[in-house]
């Protein structure tokens, strides 16, 4: 519904202001003047059809591939979506009695592109006005008012050019991931290179081999009795050997370090134990701390991962809310420039709240480092010309609203406050050990003595190998050249070289930044899509690959080398930085890209010159000697491949990998044990007496099962079948036999295929069990499911003890246990009545709870009845989280509308 300043006086002109959400138009018809109508267009209101959609005469055509016309030089076919077309009819019948349109959408390439389209579906015959606002206040839209201007058309091509780019990418290469690796996957510019990053680093993992090695550390105290700690540095003038001077293979870098085994540290800590020490050297330095520059889109995401532990699509979503609402400036930005009321604004706080010496006489000012259209941003800071402070945001802000808007608020008013001060000391000491060793320890200390920007703010840093290496770091006692000292604890101790860390979130903008590839907009949706892939899963806050990203990964480098190299994609974001700038053309471009010119060859080409690939080869790696990792349709297996002279039909010997094992948690060794470990893939139990079907008892991917096994029909009865004619006397073709789906069971816990009998096997193939019915004539069954045995009547469940009841208990039992009401827990938060793990769009866990209405699945944001059919224990994960992606879907439950009473009679 348009939203109205305020009444509109009669004879005054209309003005109509469309932006892109309710919300942030809410917040806008605040502050305008009189006349103003505000609506949102809800985001883009038209897009590029899927190619199924085209009109049949255009599927044949040049736009049938990609729904982009490629003979006449890449132009895009949109439509207005069918969820939009009510939307547009909307903003069409608000603009029919308006005397102005402005269009405020966001500032950014999407946001220019979003107007250019409302221009051309709308075609407005009134003024057209370009309006943008940096952050949603008072002071901010008066500004804009005066400051309006036309669509910028450099951005609408910047923009195109990247829609194009990413269909023709996409739509070109998964096909290839879907013949060769998997259905359902995808390629993109910026998320394969993303995984690739994510999946390097587990590869470097894998091929780590760690090293020991040792060292001293001892307290020391002076003739005063002060105390600190040193770490041994060198023996007999040669430095020890930490963690850094040993290669990933294990190896050391250099011959000019001494490498201590766990022998010769506790004989050098030995021959210390009397020993007599004394300062060496002392250095002392100043010491100076800048704060930090003012928050960008990929460093807010950065500090919000280490500190307040979100996720990057939270830290957008948080973020989109504060701007709507009013409370931060535009949270896409590359820029760390603040105006100059948000420098004035943020040095006056910094004043009032810490004191006037904690302001710098000279105002600080920081530059972007990049040259891109969103320059034109300030950095995320407190929307206003005078910020609020978190005590003032406090009643109207809760939960990770308010953690996000103190995080901004502390960055900002830090960047403007004083160096932190102080001195570093750095001292050396030593002694000759009783074999005439001569030891030397060495310690450091940071002694602030004044904090500046620290009072405020302290910026936080991602997790290095380095920090493992027990360096010292505290505070030193008053020291002077040759003062002797007391060792005591002087004790030998063993470390292992640690593997490159995984990505976080955080890590991986922040090198997706470094390499310049993708923008601040672009990486919350990018680790949201190869989450969602399933190219990568959480592990606490490190991301870790699946299997089938390393095949995806081998595919794309072997055969689309360039586009998933870091730097052609980081010259791509450039070119496309460079349209925006309005110094490339869009067509140009994209006939290099698609088509190639004499220097490079294009994608069309590359993808039609492709020849075979070997999609077996893709899809293995070579874990140990003889033992190959596969990923297959149903995930990723171990094999041992069978030697030349195997008989004919002999099945090679296979395992299945857990799923909880990381890739660099599969070592030979690892792969040597699961195969050793894995029971028979397939045993023969016997014949159903009743049928005369084989059962088979199998390791399946979801454990252990068995199954019947339905022949397929012979010759002699295909060959007897009745014939069938048609109306003209001939005869009509043979059909095809009618599938019979085979009848399984899972086994019990207490159950494998090695001991599985065919009596128990032919019992769990007939269950679920009917005990009979109750008084009304409800059936009563027993069965096992998720968590475990069950009985069922309706949508009624009950759990029941141990699997093994489910063949003994009896129909008396069963509605014995009816007769009790059922357990709803009398605690003020009841327990689950199961736990799904986390739902990988909103990060949150997915749970089913007993409501007031019947159980409900739940993530804390989207609710979902459990399906009357449906028993709780029935409920897989999938089935919940589809439930939950299909209402999320739907959107919210539109509330009744109440007709109001008939106007009562004059």
């Amino acid at each position: 519904m348009p939203v109205k300043a305020t009444d509109k006086s009669a004879g005054k002109k209309k003005k109509l202001v469309i932006v892109e959400s309710p919300a942030k138009g809410k917040t806008i018809a605040a502050y305008l003047g009189d006349g103003f109508e505000v609506t949102a267009s809800m985001g883009h209101i038209r897009d590029l059809p899927q190619p199924s959609d085209l009109p049949a005469e255009l599927k044949k055509s040049s736009v049938g591939k990609f729904a982009v016309d490629l003979d006449k030089d890449f132009e895009p076919y949109y439509v207005v979506s069918t969820d939009k077309k009510k939307k547009v009819a909307e903003l069409k019948a608000a603009l029919k009695d308006a005397d102005e349109l402005y269009l405020a959408t966001d500032g950014d390439r999407e946001g220019e592109a979003i107007a250019w389209h409302l221009l051309q579906v709308l075609k407005p015959k009134v003024p057209v006005h370009r309006l943008t606002f940096p952050e949603i206040t008072k002071e901010a839209i008066q500004r804009a008012l005066q400051e309006m201007r036309d669509i910028d058309i450099s951005m609408v091509d910047a923009q195109e050019t990247r829609r194009i780019l990413d269909r023709l990418y996409g739509y070109e290469i998964s096909p290839v991931l879907w013949r060769k690796v998997a259905r359902g996957l995808s390629a993109g510019r910026v998320q394969s290179v993303a995984t690739r990053l994510v999946v390097e680093r587990e590869r470097e993992r894998m091929a780590f081999r760690s090293a020991s090695y040792w060292d001293l550390l001892g307290t020391f105290s002076t003739a005063s009795s002060e105390s600190f700690k040193a770490r041994l540095t060198s023996v007999d003038g040669a430095r020890i050997a930490s963690g850094k001077d040993f290669t990933d293979r294990g190896e050391l870098k250099s011959k000019n370090v001494t490498h201590l085994d766990e022998a010769a540290a506790l004989s050098l800590a030995e021959g210390l134990q009397s020993a007599s020490f004394t300062v060496r050297s002392l250095e002392t330095k100043p010491y100076t701390r800048r704060p930090a520059a003012p928050f960008t889109t990929s460093t807010l995401q950065q500090e919000a991962s280490r500190k307040l532990r979100f996720s990057s699509r939270v830290t957008m979503q948080v973020a989109q809310r504060l701007y709507e609402n009013g409370y931060i400036t535009y949270m896409r930005t590359d820029s760390s420039a603040l105006s100059d009321q948000a420098i004035n604004a943020a040095r006056r706080q910094a004043s009032e709240l810490y004191g006037p010496e904690y302001v710098p006489e000279a105002r600080r000012v920081y530059k972007g480092k990049s040259k891109n259209a969103q320059e034109a941003h300030e950095a995320i800071r407190p929307a206003g010309d005078s910020f609020r402070t978190p005590a003032q945001v406090a009643s109207s802000l809760r939960g990770d609203e308010f953690k996000l808007y103190e995080l901004i608020w502390k960055r900002t008013v830090a960047s403007q406050m004083a160096d932190a001060k102080g001195s570093t000391a750095s001292v050396k000491l030593g002694a000759v050990s009783a074999d005439g060793r001569d030891a030397e320890f060495s310690a450091s200390g940071t002694v602030i003595t004044f904090r500046g920007f620290m009072a405020a703010y302290e910026e936080g840093h991602d997790a290095t190998r380095d920090e493992d290496e027990g360096s010292e770091d505290g505070r030193l006692p008053i020291l002077k050249k040759d003062d002797p000292l007391s060792a005591a604890d002087l004790a030998a101790s063993g470390h292992e070289t640690s593997p490159p860390p995984r990505f976080t979130e955080a890590s991986l903008v922040k090198t997706l930044e470094e390499l310049g590839i993708g923008r601040p907009s672009t990486y919350a949706a990018t680790i949201s899509t190869i989450m969602d892939r399933g190219y990568v899963t959480q592990r606490g806050q490190a991301l870790v690959p699946s299997w089938i990203a390393f095949s995806v990964v081998r595919l794309l480098e072997e055969h689309f080398t360039d586009y998933v190299d870091y730097d052609f994609t980081a010259e791509m974001e450039e070119d496309l930085d460079r349209i925006a700038r309005g110094e490339a053309g869009r067509v140009e471009w994209l006939n290099q890209f698609y088509y190639g010119d004499r220097k490079d060859t294009g994608l069309h080409t590359i993808v039609n010159d492709l020849g075979e690939i070997d999609a077996r080869a893709v899809n293995s790696i070579e874990i140990a000697d003889g033992i190959v990792l596969r990923v297959g349709k149903f995930g990723p297996y171990l094999e041992r491949p069978l030697p030349a002279d195997a008989p004919e039909g002999t099945e090679p010997e296979r395992a299945n990998v857990p799923e909880e094992l990381a890739p660099d948690e599969l070592t030979a060794e690892k792969a040597i044990e699961l195969m050793n470990s894995a029971g028979p893939e397939e045993r023969v139990l016997g014949e159903d007496p009743e049928t005369g079907r084989t059962i088979v008892a199998r390791n399946g991917r979801y454990g252990p099962y068995v199954i019947e096994l339905i022949p397929e029909p012979t010759a002699e009865e295909l060959a007897n079948q009745p014939v069938e004619y048609y109306k003209n006397g001939k005869p009509k073709p043979p059909k095809k036999p009618t599938k019979v789906k085979p009848r399984t069971g899972s086994l019990f816990k207490s159950m494998s295929v090695e001991t599985v009998t065919l009596d128990e096997a032919l019992k769990l193939m007939r269950l679920p069990r009917v005990l009979g019915t109750d008084a009304e004539g409800n059936e009563i069954t027993v069965q096992n499911g998720r968590f475990g045995p069950y009985l069922k009547k309706g949508t009624d469940s009950r759990s029941i003890g141990s699997e093994e009841e489910i063949f003994t208990i009896t129909l008396e039992q069963a509605l014995e246990i009816y007769s009790q009401p059922k357990q709803r827990g009398g605690r003020q938060a009841a327990a689950p009545l199961a736990e799904f793990g986390t739902d990988p769009v909103s990060e949150k866990p997915v749970v089913v709870k007993d409501g007031r209405f019947g159980p409900y699945i739940t993530d804390g944001i989207t609710n979902i009845t459990v399906p009357r059919s449906m028993a709780i224990e029935e409920l897989t994960r999938e089935r919940a989280l589809e439930l939950l992606a299909e209402k999320r879907e739907k959107g919210p439950a539109k509330k009744p509308v109440r007709k109001r009473a008939a106007a009562a009679k004059k």
